[in-house]
């Protein structure tokens, strides 16, 4: 079961960083050599990147949510937000590939495809508000991925399975710890920040209206790129979880196996079970008998 103590040890005990600590454990495990994982993962940016200028550039539009990004992006632009450049454009990153998703456009899951929007939000903000490089950029999708691979090992990335805890959680846990890698932080703070995302987030269901990844999911995809921002600055000041990560991650774990079903992208409760998503799930239904 992989672990943050391990990635960890790598680190103090060859003296490198997170990704590359992540990057030789996983090349001991699996065979593959450190520079194709490397390579592997800037395809992965490169593909990341394109589904944000698409989402970006076409305004997509699902079945119930419009595209709502270019309203974070004339908000920022005509005030002072209250959470900053950043995490205002970061935001309105993430609506927009969200929706992009949500309108069948190509996208990375990360982890999921309900979760697309946190970590390419957080990324290419930081990209064009702090002009981080393109290695700095692939050393936090690194990062991201480790911390996805871990909660993968001790616990879940599905919804289904966890509730929305395990998808947009962990794509938020991914992100803060990318954040905090690409701000030049210990890989100790790294685990720290994902760990302080993921007990914010504990027992976060998973109520999709209609069954479809729209309502909540796209605004979730928005909240949750603050939810980084301000954990990996807790973080980086040197703020620790009383918790060890690895049993944070444990405790995510039981927490989404003791959600009732009806809260785990069932649509049966949360709020897939108001009034008003209800009238939406017969208003989409008339449109296209084929939605169950």
């Amino acid at each position: 079961m992989l672990s943050f103590e391990e990635i960890l040890s790598i680190s103090r005990t060859k003296a490198i960083s997170f990704p590359d600590a992540f990057v030789e454990r996983q090349s001991l495990e699996y065979g593959d050599k450190i520079p194709v994982i490397k390579e592997n993962m800037a395809l992965r940016l490169q593909e990341m990147r394109r589904s944000v200028e698409e989402a970006l550039e076409k305004k997509p539009s699902g079945k119930i949510v419009s595209d709502i990004s270019d309203k974070m992006n004339f908000y920022e632009g005509a005030n002072q937000p209250l959470s900053g450049k950043f995490v205002t454009r970061a935001c309105q990153i993430a609506l927009a590939v969200a929706t992009h998703n949500a309108s069948m456009g190509r996208i990375v899951a990360a982890p999921t495809a309900g979760s697309c929007g946190i970590l390419p939000g957080v990324l290419f903000a930081a990209e064009e508000i702090f002009s981080f490089s393109q290695q700095t950029l692939l050393e936090g999708l690194i990062t991201a991925g480790g911390i996805g691979a871990i909660i993968a090992s001790r616990a879940t990335l599905s919804g289904a399975e966890g509730g929305c805890q395990a998808e947009c959680g962990a794509a938020a846990a991914m992100a803060a710890g990318a954040l905090t890698h690409m701000r030049k932080a210990s890989a100790e703070a790294v685990a720290q920040s994902a760990a302080l995302v993921i007990k914010s987030i504990l027992g976060l269901v998973c109520d999709p209206v209609a069954g479809l990844v729209e309502v909540p999911c796209i605004k979730r995809n928005g909240t949750l790129t603050a939810l980084a921002a301000v954990c990996s600055d807790m973080a980086s000041a040197g703020i620790e979880s009383s918790i060890p990560p690895d049993e944070v991650i444990d405790a995510m774990y039981k927490v989404g196996k003791a959600l009732p079903e009806t809260l785990r992208e069932t649509s049966l409760g949360g709020i897939a079970a108001t009034p008003r998503a209800l009238k939406i799930e017969e208003k989409l239904k008339a449109l296209a008998p084929d939605i169950k």
